[in-house]
């Protein structure tokens, strides 16, 4: 009989959200500038107020592109799947949690947490707009959570002023969410600053532990438009190394000493790869007595241990240095329904990934870890 598995990374995309969600969330004055669907061509897209696009209805991941124009042998494997033939007939079995939960199943996945729409919010120049589409979603999410009880996490997105997702951290936690999502933006303020007191201050009250999921690094402008083998070589380059930013993100949680001032905060790195965190750890570290007067009393690496974890799909230098980083906060996820991520082939993919691995790191990484931060039932089985 398999391990109950957890994946500890899956996406609701805006392209297969309710195309009235934000629009009868919104009052009058607000319906048109919300995101909201409309014909373009013959086509049904989503688009902002000032027309910008933001994806097909039913498109591939997050980005909406209809599957013609994005592919790859990952969304070739899950068009097998009739996925995508689903979703351009309208059945978006991404937002439907019965489909859901059959499409986890067959993957050999037991119980699933769900990120949200990234930078969606975040990215809208309105912030009356803003915080509706918040919390159109986090409502959303957190009664698709409510359908199948102990088989979703719900992470709900934050946007606004710091004072604003503060608020909407404690409504998370009113409405049962499991987590919530500070969008990662470029050029934004570093977590170190003042400015996000308010942020962890709420998250430690609460108990909902902030998450920080990967986005990669900045296009080069020089490159934006770039086509054929250029864009390849973009491709290939942001691909490969859009993971190893999150080192500098885990940094300026670290040093803001937030994890110092508030020991109950919990802070998650998604779907960030674990490959480059025994260099961190070992690096922060080795700097900790130079840069004693931010406030850290303990090494880096004992917070690291003690208050954040991280989630990655498939990371074979990660796992040969599970006891370096710390086999209690590793969690593995699918990153369902992106073009990365594993469904339909988790099993196979974790099979390889955890071969010769101990029985019991592997039990923690697939299941207990996952099932303790976001309260999912605990195997029988597992030690308390």
């Amino acid at each position: 009989m398999r391990e109950r598995i957890i994946s500890a990374d899956g996406h609701i995309d805006l392209p297969c959200l309710p195309t009235n969600l934000f629009t009868d969330y919104a009052p009058a004055r607000l319906r048109e500038r919300v995101p909201h669907v409309v014909e373009r061509d013959g086509e049904r897209v989503w688009t902002t107020a000032e027309g910008t696009y933001l994806g097909h209805v039913g498109g591939v991941g997050p980005h909406g592109a209809p599957q013609s124009k994005h592919t790859s042998p990952r969304i070739e494997r899950m068009a097998a799947e009739g996925l995508y033939e689903d979703q351009a007939r309208g059945v978006m079995r991404t937002t439907i949690p019965e489909l859901r939960a059959k499409d986890m199943e067959r993957d050999g996945v037991v119980g699933e947490v769900i990120y949200g729409i990234l930078l969606l919010a975040s990215s809208l120049k309105d912030p009356e707009a803003a915080a509706v589409v918040v919390r159109a979603y986090n409502d959303f999410l957190a009664e698709f959570c409510r359908k199948l009880p102990g088989r979703f996490a719900g992470i709900g997105v934050l946007a606004g002023a710091p004072e604003e997702a503060a608020t909407e951290i404690r409504r998370c936690a009113t409405l049962g969410l499991k987590g919530a999502e500070l969008s990662l933006e470029i050029g934004m303020v570093p977590l170190w600053h003042k400015q996000w007191e308010p942020i962890w201050q709420a998250a430690a009250e609460t108990k909902v532990p902030i998450h920080l999921h990967s986005i990669g690094a900045p296009l080069d402008p020089r490159w934006q438009d770039a086509g054929g083998k250029i864009f390849r070589y973009v491709a290939a380059t942001k691909t490969t190394a859009f993971q190893i930013g999150m080192l500098e993100v885990l940094s300026e949680v670290m040093w803001s000493a937030a994890l110092e001032r508030y020991p109950d905060l919990r802070v998650v790195l998604g779907e960030s790869g674990i490959g480059w965190l025994p260099y961190a750890l070992e690096r922060m570290d080795a700097e900790a007595d130079q840069f004693k007067d931010l406030g850290l009393t303990l090494l880096p690496s004992e917070y690291w241990r003690r208050q954040m974890a991280a989630s990655f799909q498939d990371d074979r230098t990660g796992i040969e240095n599970v006891e370096r980083i710390g086999v209690e906060t590793l969690m593995w996820g699918a990153d369902f329904p992106h073009p990365d991520g594993t469904w339909p082939d988790s099993l196979e993919f974790i099979d390889k990934l955890f071969a010769g691995v101990p029985d019991t790191t592997r039990r923690k990484i697939l299941y207990e870890n996952a099932a303790r931060l976001y309260d999912f039932p605990l195997d029988p089985d597992a030690p308390n």
